[in-house]
């Protein structure tokens, strides 16, 4: 199949998107036309997935076989979603008619005529039965550091989370002290945190593959590392030296596990409205007053990577700072033993594991020297800078959220026997089985790219975006396929996909919404950021 006249066609007609919505922003705002904008989004990450792929599927040079299944197919249904509707939602079509796009559309369609008019029941057929067998496309890097990590955190998901997760999801447990110190030890904390400091100081790729793997298990495993992730590339990117040396060896070890504390009640992604404070007391350490809402593994955290107000007279996020404020590790009997410091747990569907809280803090102190790198009023500024490497690793959770999704839903269909034979044999089954793999891959080369793009040191709001987006897309999607599969069964509880599907869900709210991640996409573009 020549796939460069068809990603050439599709990113012809991403471009006359980006044109058609600069012609309407002319005249227009952007949150008045957000359709039109998200539309956008949604086309160009859609494009550069295939770009993706096809990368993946060239890499591979024809050797494993199902490689090229996967890239006919994902070529053949994104671009008929270009031509014909592009969800954005599970009620949400964006169509060419959208952006005034008909006879783009038209052109796109006829470049790509002989893969659209194609029949690909033959492909999904070949590549589902191939799943069933127990084979998988290529998974390798070509390179032997990389591939020696992901089986190295694969094995120890296999043996460490996976006979476990189900069980202490149904009972809202925390996840083990000895399976963290376990994680720490292969790394887990540290993987992207410099070598001088402690860390392994190794690229956002290998954090990826690990976040991958880790939940693949269970997305509690995979996002335990998410607050370490988030506090190291605060702290090593804009702490004192002094906070540097203090922090960054600890939190490599596991010795000291953060968690980020942002979100306020009522405010969301408006983070310049924040309104907890932190005021200078007479013996220069600071006193916080506030409430905090959300907040991931709060109760057994050591470290707050907290954003508050310590300059009321400036307006916006030029009043906020970010604290590095220690706390004593609570526990089940008395979870928030800090002075000044109480919260409450928020019971939630899926996402266990760490468990989620409301704070309120009424005067708690923190040390004199607790401002990030000494310098207020720069909290907003710190924290966007690692939202790029936070959406990243978000993805990297969803893929290994829509991977487990798609291995429970293939080992059901294999035993599960309807009409005399598994159900896998019945072409919808082996449909979805077929799709949720295209998908899957589609967010993990994406994810990949975008990490790749953040290793090079340059700006990537926009990849990072778009592999969020999309990677949530596929958990949720995926998850809804397996359930299914699993008929009655999949909504018991005693089942594990009952859990994968609540997990999912949370991927395309946190870390910015769907909604939000393509206002990024879309203002970036537009902007010539890329």
């Amino acid at each position: 199949m020549n796939y460069a006249t068809y990603l050439a066609a599709a990113q012809t007609y991403r471009d006359a998107a980006r044109a058609a919505l600069i012609e309407r922003l002319a005249t227009r705002k952007i949150d008045e036309e957000q359709r039109a904008a998200h539309g956008f989004a949604w086309v160009a990450t859609s494009v550069a997935a295939l770009e993706a792929v096809a990368a993946w599927c060239d890499a591979g040079g024809g050797a494993n076989p199902l490689d090229a299944l996967v890239t006919r197919l994902a070529f053949a249904e994104t671009l008929a979603q270009l031509f014909g509707g592009l969800p954005m939602g599970q009620n949400e079509i964006v169509r060419p008619a959208d952006l005034g796009l008909g006879a783009e559309a038209r052109t796109l369609a006829d470049a790509c005529a002989d893969l659209l008019e194609a029949d690909h029941a033959p492909t999904r057929t070949a590549l589902a039965a191939a799943l069933v067998e127990g084979e998988w496309p290529s998974e390798t890097f070509h390179d032997s550091e990389l591939d020696a990590i992901r089986d190295q955190f694969r094995r120890f998901t296999e043996a460490e989370i996976l006979p476990h997760a189900h069980q202490w999801h149904l009972a809202n447990a925390l996840i083990p002290d000895a399976t963290v110190r376990a994680m720490a030890d292969l790394g887990t904390f540290g993987v992207c945190i410099p070598e001088g400091y402690g860390g392994l100081g190794l690229s956002k790729l290998v954090m990826c593959v690990v976040t991958e793997e880790l939940s693949r298990g269970w997305i509690g495993a995979g996002s335990l590392g998410t607050r370490s992730e988030i506090a190291g590339e605060l702290i090593a990117g804009s702490g004192t030296e002094a906070q540097k040396a203090d922090w960054l060896p600890r939190i490599a070890s596991g010795e000291v596990l953060p968690t980020a504390v942002f979100t306020e009640p009522d405010v969301g992604s408006d983070l310049a409205s924040l309104a907890t404070r932190a005021l200078r007391s007479d013996n220069g350490t600071w006193a916080i007053d506030g409430a905090k809402t959300w907040i991931t593994h709060a109760a057994r955290s050591d470290l707050m990577t907290l954003l508050c107000r310590t300059l009321p007279d400036e307006k916006g996020h030029r009043g906020l700072s970010m604290l590095l404020v220690p706390k004593p590790r609570g526990t089940e009997t008395d979870p928030f033993p800090a002075e000044g410091m109480s919260g409450s747990e928020i019971e939630v569907l899926g996402y266990r594991g760490m468990r989620e809280y409301a704070l309120q803090f009424d005067a708690m102190a923190a040390p004199a020297d607790a401002v990030l790198g000494d310098e207020e009023g720069q909290g907003f500024r710190q924290l966007m800078r690692t939202f790029e490497g936070a959406r990243i690793q978000t993805a990297a959770r969803a893929v290994g959220v829509a991977r487990r999704a798609l291995e429970l839903a293939r080992d059901y269909a294999v035993s599960r026997k309807q009409f005399g034979k598994a159900i896998a044999g019945f072409p919808r089954v082996a449909d979805k089985l077929a799709m949720s793999l295209v998908d899957m891959i589609l967010s993990r080369e994406l994810t990949y790219a975008a990490a790749r793009a953040k290793d090079t040191g340059k700006r990537c709001d926009i990849e990072a975006g778009m592999a969020k987006l999309l990677a949530a897309r596929t958990a949720w999607s995926n998850a809804d396929a397996a359930l299914q599969v699993h008929g009655g069964n999949g909504y018991a509880l005693e089942y594990e996909i009952s859990r994968v599907l609540c997990d999912a869900r949370i991927l395309n709210i946190f870390e910015g919404a769907a909604e939000i991640q393509a206002q990024v996409i879309a203002r970036g573009l537009i902007e010539g950021r890329n």
